[in-house]
């Protein structure tokens, strides 16, 4: 008998596999079909009903194997045809996943629809540098800002958090990096640290730590790009002045 037409929306997590909830793993053991993206670490992968259908359907920039209609239309034909259908996404699919339009979408054509929360990278990927995003003393509140709209635009909101005194976190700004810093160097904010973290959590992690100013050349030299984080404010010094304080205790213990 098939399962009743279901749509459950996963948040996979940032990169590294043990970041998934438990939760996650049992919607992926009770999975008809899986839908995945690319930013999915595929390890996640081996959880899966051995019986279920598994299909990558891409959505990395540069990287759209279907669209964001198909997919849509793929969940409910999936959903109708197999059951339950779990839509695996990287980190939290209500953080500019497009997890709420997916199940919409699903439930006006009859499926029952679900979420399970993932890590988001917008937090996580700075913590594993051990960069807080608030902390007493440096940052009170953060923003977390796409640095791309629908519109292909640079959001207003980066200019509005520019302002701020928060700590700004901005996802897939990579390529609006130059605007980024214009808008925080109009605000005399040059020496503001900045930290850009691509493949947080993964081992092919890599990081270009600067300031407003410096940021640019520090990517040209270490060759950041896509997929990575941007996160502006006082917190990314608690990085080197964690590591100051731990070298410090290893020289006095080895005196």
């Amino acid at each position: 008998m098939r399962n009743l037409p279901k749509l459950t929306v996963v948040g996979a997590g940032p990169g590294d596999i043990e970041l998934i909830t438990l939760k996650a793993i049992n919607a992926l053991k009770q999975a008809d079909v899986v839908l995945y993206d690319a930013l999915v670490n595929n390890d996640l992968l081996e959880y899966v009903n051995p019986n279920a259908e598994i299909i990558f359907v891409g959505k990395r920039r540069g990287c759209y194997r279907y669209q964001q209609e198909q997919i849509n239309e793929l969940i409910v034909a999936r959903g109708h045809s197999h059951g339950h259908v779990v839509r695996l996404k990287g980190g939290d699919p209500f953080i500019f996943g497009r997890g709420a339009e997916e199940m919409e979408y699903a439930a006006k054509f009859g499926l029952q629809t679900a979420v399970v929360p993932g890590i988001s990278s917008s937090l996580a990927v700075p913590a594993y540098q051990n960069i807080p995003l608030t902390k007493r003393g440096s940052s009170e509140s953060f923003w977390v800002i796409t640095g791309t709209t629908k519109q292909h635009q640079i959001s207003n909101d980066v200019a509005l958090a520019a302002k701020s005194s928060a700590t700004v976190v901005i996802l897939m700004g990579m390529g609006k990096l130059p605007e980024i810093i214009k808008l925080f160097q109009k605000e005399n904010k040059h020496d503001l640290p900045v930290a850009i973290i691509q493949n947080g959590t993964t081992p092919q992690e890599k990081i270009g730590i600067g300031t407003v100013d410096t940021i640019e050349q520090i990517v040209s030299k270490k060759k950041l790009s896509n997929p990575a984080i941007i996160i502006l404010g006082e917190v990314v010094n608690h990085r080197q002045e964690l590591q100051l304080v731990q070298s410090q205790v290893k020289t006095n213990i080895a005196v």
